[in-house]
């Protein structure tokens, strides 16, 4: 199984779909120049910033399993998964007040709100519309389209539990569930529908889309696990983890710290208090939250990637793609920092 670098290279992707015939064809009575500055500029904007391309890699994965040769994978099929992840990044980081993302201001920063929100939602329905020039059979297309609808569905109700639900106002005993919840219709679902599109275009049968799904899940989860520890402990992702405290938001160090010691979750509520009014240290928040919780996290994120790939291979057998799978996530959860 090859590593797709991009998925395929953002330029080429924009100018297809934007042009004449294309999934998101533009008026042409509009000047170009006007298009530039409306959807095209922002756009490219977005997408030229380099990800770590998890998703695409779970779209082969599930191409490749549902028995198509890599080779031969539609770059559509990855395109459509970075597509949603790319509005729903824009999206969120309006909603959470956020300033960066991918090493440079977030998009609403640079264009205005408004025109951030368009961009994002937008490239959700620029991703529905991709899966028409697939050339799927109409039952499998009629799937996908099935799919994505459900998945963005649980999308945002996954958004909404992240948004409303602070972690100094939830009882002890409701964090892991809240948090576990939250990743699961998130990110959780995301992946899983990477995977179930990569497996459905290749034709693949049912118990097979079901296992590569609940791969990407399970991916999925140990994703924002890694990306919610990764941002307290890496000096580099720390302005994440600043934002994620001063917003009280739902994470992973929480859930875990709620299961292990109610006298460290009380102090550290107390403090994070403090943090979201302004006058607490975020960092020796930050720090205080990664000593409690940093190596039961660890070995939690790594119980979920073995368990989410030994749960794959007993469903459809050791094979060079879970190999390479197994070299990819261990590479994945040391890009985390």
């Amino acid at each position: 199984m090859r590593r797709l670098a991009t998925a395929p290279s953002s330029q080429s992707a924009l100018e297809r779909g934007v042009g004449p015939g294309g999934a998101t064809a533009l008026d042409p009575s509009v000047p170009t120049e006007v298009w530039q500055r409306a959807l095209i500029g922002p756009a490219e904007e977005f997408l030229s910033r380099p990800g770590k391309a998890l998703r695409s890699m779970i779209v082969e994965a599930g191409w490749a399993l549902g028995g198509g040769a890599v080779e031969l994978m539609p770059e559509r099929i990855a395109l459509i998964i970075e597509l949603l992840h790319a509005g729903s990044l824009i999206i969120d980081d309006v909603e959470d007040g956020s300033d960066l993302r991918r090493g440079a201001p977030a998009l609403h920063h640079l264009i205005g709100t408004p025109l951030a929100i368009n961009t994002g939602s937008w490239m959700y329905f620029w991703a529905v519309a991709e899966l028409g020039h697939l050339g799927l059979p109409p039952a499998a297309e009629l799937a996908a389209y099935r799919t994505i609808t459900t998945t963005l569905v649980r999308c945002h109700q996954g958004q909404a539990l992240d948004l409303a639900t602070p972690i100094t106002e939830l009882a002890i005993h409701d964090v892991a569930p809240v948090v576990a919840a939250t990743t699961r219709l998130k990110t959780g679902a995301l992946c899983a529908l990477a995977a179930q599109l990569g497996a459905l275009a290749a034709g693949a049968s049912e118990p097979v889309i079901e296992a590569v799904a609940q791969f990407g899940e399970s991916v999925g989860i140990a994703l924002q696990m890694l990306d919610d520890l990764g941002s307290l402990a890496s000096p580099a992702r720390r302005a994440k983890g600043h934002e994620d405290l001063r917003a009280q938001r739902p994470t992973w160090p929480w859930a875990w710290l709620a299961q292990a010691d109610v006298f460290a979750w009380s102090r550290l509520v107390s403090t994070a208090r403090l943090v979201a009014a302004g006058t607490g240290d975020a960092d020796a928040l930050a720090d205080a939250l990664i000593a409690e919780t940093g190596t039961f996290g660890r070995a939690q994120i790594r119980a979920g990637l073995a368990g989410a790939l030994d749960a794959l291979v007993a469903a459809v057998g050791a094979s060079p793609v879970t190999r390479q799978l197994a070299s990819e996530l261990e590479r994945m959860e040391h890009s985390y920092g």
